[in-house]
């Protein structure tokens, strides 16, 4: 099995319940609200070692509580914690995240110790990086940390994998040229290309740009639309699973995580989309980020997009 390495970020989740979103200026009551491990990148480490892979991760936390419960939540499914930083000037990033009773969320994100993420740190897990053989990496750290990674790596025939969230406009095009996959959604290609998305043939149209600008692969994923791969050569369209969502926090983490951890088993691209498709579809159907996430187990279970005694409408 090839070893995955994640290069990312780590925030608490603050997550509140909701029965809709509030409008500008509006005042709702809400139903819940509760602590939960997650950050783009710690959720793509957990899924990945949750789903049985090979797995280590390197960001940062604060020397607090909430990286500390970061760190165990990590560690208890066998992720190497080993090359994440623990900062003690500042504290541990937070994602502030909404979720109403469709399973739609909103996310506000805190940096906190995601921002310090440095080059220092980078050098000083240059082996690590070198024994790797996919990179999964997201926005959530600093941007030229994405690129200084990227260009360690680029000549070494390894497997890059960008979750562009959150999402900005004009990537410089040195991140973007050579990147294997990139994995947005449709609000996020919408904001990395400038194009306005509305149905199948405008994501086509604007993972082209993408794919102009030097990116290989491009994997949209369009919740309960399914997702729509394309390249030079190729578009694929994968209908989604039959489910019912409750709550789509860390889906597209969820996805990702699947979709590299079947790549590091030597799957093809379509086999590792169908597998990242199974691991999100089980996910939305749980509340929380890293408490959604699948075993393996789950997974190989899904039989027509469905769990043993599962039910409901399409959704992952």
């Amino acid at each position: 099995m090839k070893r995955i390495l994640v290069v990312g970020s780590l925030n608490m989740d603050i997550v509140i319940e909701t029965p809709c979103m509030p409008k500008a200026g509006e005042t709702i009551a809400g139903k819940s609200i509760a602590q939960i491990p997650g950050g783009k990148g710690a959720n793509q480490a957990f899924a990945a070692g949750k789903l049985g892979g090979n797995i280590a991760m390197m960001g940062a936390v604060g020397n607090d509580e909430k990286g500390e419960k970061l760190l165990e939540s990590l560690k208890g499914v066998g992720v190497d914690i080993s090359r994440i930083e623990v900062m003690n000037d500042i504290p541990t990033g937070q994602a502030f995240i909404t979720v109403d009773d469709q399973g739609e969320n909103a996310i506000i994100i805190i940096a906190g110790a995601n921002g310090k993420v440095t080059k220092e740190l980078i050098d000083s897990n240059l082996a690590l990086i070198k024994q790797s053989d996919i990179i999964i990496m997201q926005l959530e750290i600093p941007l030229e940390i994405v690129g200084y990674v990227k260009k360690i790596v680029e000549e070494d025939g390894k497997i890059v994998i960008l979750d562009p969230a959150p999402a900005i406009k004009d990537i410089p095009e040195n991140i973007l040229k050579g990147i294997d996959y990139i994995k947005p959604n449709e609000t996020e290609l919408q904001i990395l290309t400038g194009m306005e998305v509305k149905n199948r043939k405008d994501i086509t149209e604007a993972a082209k740009i993408l794919i102009k600008k030097g990116v290989k692969n491009v994997i949209v994923t369009m919740g309960g639309d399914g997702c729509l791969y394309i390249n030079k050569d190729i578009e694929e369209f994968f209908p989604a699973y039959p489910v019912k969502a409750i709550d789509t926090t860390a889906a597209g983490d969820c996805f990702t995580a699947a979709f590299a951890l079947a790549l590091s088993q030597n799957k093809n691209w379509k086999e590792a989309i169908e597998f990242g498709q199974k691991a999100s579809s089980i996910a939305v159907t749980r509340k929380g980020a890293q408490t959604s996430i699948p075993t393996r187990e789950e997974v190989d279970e899904m039989k027509g997009g469905k769990m043993k005694g599962g039910k409901g409408k399409n959704y992952y």
